[in-house]
C-alpha cells in the first residue's frame, strides 16, 4: 500500500505572505483634573468629667443630646449623622510617695471621663462655618478634624481618563516616529486612579468661641488623577 503524506497545509502557508513582526510599545500617561469640594466630613463630641462615671456619663448624655438636636435644627440629615467614637475612662493620679519597702504608690482614681463623638456629613459647603460654631456654642469641646471631598467624582474622573490617554498616546506616537514606525493595534490598557485632598486639619473648642463670628472655612480644590499605561504594536513599516 503506498503511503500518502498530507503536505497540502504547509503549502498553503508557504505560499502566504505573513506580515513581520515589529514588536510593541508600552507607554504610561497622567491626566488630572482639579475641582473644589460639594461637601465635608467634621467629626465632633463632647467630652465630660466626674466624680463617678455616672455623673460623667449624664453630663455627657445631655451635652450629646444638645448637640446632636442642634445639627439637625442646622439642616443635616439623621442618615448623616453617625456615633464614630464613645469611651469611659478614669482619671489617675499619681504620686511620688513610697510605701515602707520604697515602692511607689499605685495610682489613684479621681474622678472619670466621657467621650462621645459624632461623624457628621455637611452637603451644604456654605453652612459648614455656621455648624462648627454652633456646635461649640451648644457644648461640643473637640472637634477632632473637617475633611472635604466632591459627592459623585464619576466625571472628574472620565475627564482625567481622557487626557491620560492623550498623555500616553502622543508620547507613545512620538517613540514610534524616532523608531521609524507607527503605533498600530492597541494590545492593553490599564490603569490606577488617586486624588489629592486638602489634609484634614485638628480644631480645639475654647469657652470664647460661643462669642465669636462663624468660624472661616476655605475649601480649596482637590485633584483627581488618572495613571494609565498602554501598550500598542508597532506597524512594520519596513514595505
Amino acid at each position: 500500500m503506498r503511503r500518502i503524506a498530507f503536505l497540502f497545509p504547509f503549502a498553503l502557508l508557504a505560499g502566504v505572505a505573513m506580515p513581520a513582526y515589529a514588536g510593541t510599545i508600552s507607554i504610561e500617561g497622567r491626566g488630572e483634573v482639579a475641582a473644589a469640594p460639594d461637601m465635608a466630613v467634621i467629626n465632633s463630641g463632647v467630652t465630660t468629667q466626674g466624680a463617678t462615671a455616672r455623673e460623667a456619663l449624664d453630663a455627657n448624655t445631655a451635652a450629646m443630646a444638645d448637640l446632636i438636636a442642634s445639627l439637625k435644627a442646622a439642616g443635616i440629615e439623621a442618615r448623616d449623622i453617625q456615633t464614630s467614637g464613645f469611651a469611659v475612662n478614669p482619671n489617675y493620679v499619681y504620686s511620688d510617695e513610697r510605701d515602707a519597702s520604697g515602692y511607689t504608690q499605685p495610682p489613684k482614681i479621681n474622678g472619670y471621663q466621657v467621650s462621645n463623638t459624632v461623624t457628621v456629613t455637611v452637603r451644604k459647603l456654605a453652612d459648614l462655618g455656621a455648624i462648627l460654631d454652633k456646635s461649640v456654642t451648644v457644648g461640643a469641646n473637640t472637634v477632632n478634624g473637617v475633611s472635604f471631598s466632591v459627592a459623585d467624582p464619576t466625571e472628574l474622573y472620565n475627564q482625567a481618563r481622557k487626557a491620560a490617554f492623550a498623555d500616553a498616546r502622543a508620547k507613545a506616537e512620538l517613540y514610534a516616529t524616532a523608531a521609524d514606525s507607527a503605533l498600530d493595534e492597541i494590545v492593553s490598557i490599564s490603569e490606577t486612579q488617586g486624588f489629592n485632598a486638602p489634609q484634614p486639619y485638628p480644631m480645639y473648642a475654647r469657652a470664647e468661641m460661643s462669642d465669636a463670628a462663624k468660624v472661616p472655612v476655605e475649601a480649596g480644590e482637590m485633584s483627581f488623577a488618572i495613571n494609565v499605561s498602554v501598550q500598542w504594536d508597532l506597524a512594520d513599516t519596513s514595505k
